[in-house]
């Protein structure tokens, strides 16, 4: 049976990249990837781009964008819970890393229209997430790294602060490896429904898991559970308000809805319940998960008229429709004349809108209303009027492990000398609350690329 040098548990970007960059320094490494083949990748196969600090035009990328507006960004959707020196190397590393996937297999477009103003910050990759994870597949594997799909990792031994052995099954039967070092690149624990519920509550029974059904914790919770430092909080994740035809697991992308910001939304009682036009969709699409989840059966509806309707990227799911709000309402199975009543105050605290302007911050506002709707406020009086149910939808949970600078875990008394950590599974050191579209494909790739050189280090 082959030695390895370095095991990386996960098949996402953030292992990938780990995977290259141990490889690439003479390591031998084996991925122990949960999934099978056809769905390899974890959330990164749902990906579409990567947030990208430059000091001029890179890539796809247009003028500039620094280290300091990409953090104040960050600190925008965090509130301040972020640890800086973290989230800056991340930052900072990030204008390295996108000539990198370049020479790794990673092609680039231009931003997507329809995707509010990221031109200058996102990059997109050509194909989405599936092309980039097969990219790196391919360049995985010229590299001499061993790939096991339907490997599923159940125990690390964790004694003397290293890592002594990892177990784990394959067709049916259990196998253990002594790898010189460890890449935990796991992901979170979202797909384990059980788990959510402990954080959330029973709410959390009627949450869509937007990405791989694979991700389940148990690696992170066989650590935890032998003292290896954590970070982040249960109940803190990546949710958005998703389309609520999405499937239990695995919808993706195409199932998340950008119209919130030139419509309204309202909860089963037919009521706003939170300011729509708060900020541009990229900074703020990630609280509207949370924000729905804390409504009455987990539900909001979307309300828009058809002056509206071509504003946004379209779900992959139609709108309802229908010639007037109250039969709206009936399709959706809220009040119709309380819906009506919502919108005719709305529309009544709506003002001047000829400084309307769908992809910036426009200060077209309500007056005298409550929640206020800070931009994009034109009265719903077009028909026909247009639906959309609203779903929490989650990511990734932010609950994980904690590590330093070099990517590597601890426990109380010290370092653990040959496990390191990279994506989802440590991403809580970052993003303590909120989420910044992009930003986790960037920590996945600075802190995979860390750890795989770091593992690589200590394995040689």
């Amino acid at each position: 049976m082959t030695q390895y040098d370095i095991a990386v548990i996960g098949g996402g970007n953030a292992a990938l990249c780990a995977a290259m960059t141990a490889a690439e320094s003479g390591a031998k490494v084996l991925i122990l990837e949960t999934a099978p083949k056809a769905y390899r990748g974890g959330n990164s196969r749902h990906t579409r781009n990567f947030r990208c600090m430059h000091t001029g035009p890179l890539g796809p990328l247009v003028e500039t964008y620094s280290e300091d507006e990409y953090f104040e960004d960050l600190l925008k959707v965090t509130k301040g819970k972020t640890n800086e020196t973290l989230a800056r190397l991340a930052i900072r590393t990030s204008e390295a890393c996108l000539p990198w996937m370049q020479d790794h297999g990673v092609r680039f477009q231009p931003s997507l229209s329809g995707t509010l103003s990221l031109g200058r910050t996102n990059a997109f990759f050509m194909g989405g997430g599936k092309s980039l994870v097969n990219a790196y597949y391919r360049t995985a594997d010229k590299l001499g790294v061993d790939v096991l799909y339907e490997a599923a990792v159940t125990h690390l031994e964790l004694s003397e602060n290293a890592v002594q052995w990892v177990d784990y099954t394959h067709e049916g039967k259990s196998h253990r490896i002594t790898p010189k070092a460890v890449v935990v690149a796991s992901g979170g624990f979202q797909a384990d429904t059980d788990w959510l519920t402990r954080a959330w509550g029973p709410a959390a029974q009627n949450f869509l898991i937007r990405g791989t059904p694979y991700n389940r914790g148990i690696v992170l919770a066989d650590l935890l559970e032998q003292g290896v430092s954590q970070v982040g909080d249960a109940d803190q994740c990546h949710a958005v308000a998703i389309d609520g035809r999405a499937p239990k697991y695995d919808g993706g992308i195409v199932t998340r809805l950008d119209c919130v910001p030139f419509s309204i939304v309202v909860n089963k009682n037919a009521e706003r319940f939170y300011d729509e036009g708060e900020d541009v969709w990229p900074k703020r699409y990630a609280i509207w998960g949370r924000l729905v989840a804390a409504q009455p059966d987990q539900v909001g509806h979307v309300v828009i008229d058809s002056k509206s309707i071509d504003l946004f990227m379209p779900s992959v799911f139609p709108p309802l429709k229908a010639d007037t709000l109250e039969e709206l309402a009936a399709l959706m199975d809220i009040d119709g004349a309380k819906l009506k009543d919502t919108v005719e105050t709305f529309n009544a605290a709506c003002g001047d809108t000829s400084d309307f302007h769908p992809t910036e911050l426009d200060g077209v506002a309500t007056s005298g209303l409550s929640p206020a709707k800070t931009n994009w406020a034109r009265p719903i009086t077009d028909p026909p009027f247009y639906g959309y149910s609203l779903r929490t939808g989650v990511t990734f949970t932010y609950l994980g492990l904690k590590v330093d600078e070099n990517a590597q875990c601890s426990t109380d008394t010290g370092p653990i000398k040959n496990l390191w950590a990279a994506g989802e599974t440590m991403a809580g050191s970052i993003l303590g609350q909120g989420y910044l579209a992009g930003y986790g494909m960037t920590i996945g790739t600075v802190f995979g690329r860390i750890a795989g050189r770091e593992a690589a280090a200590y394995a040689n």
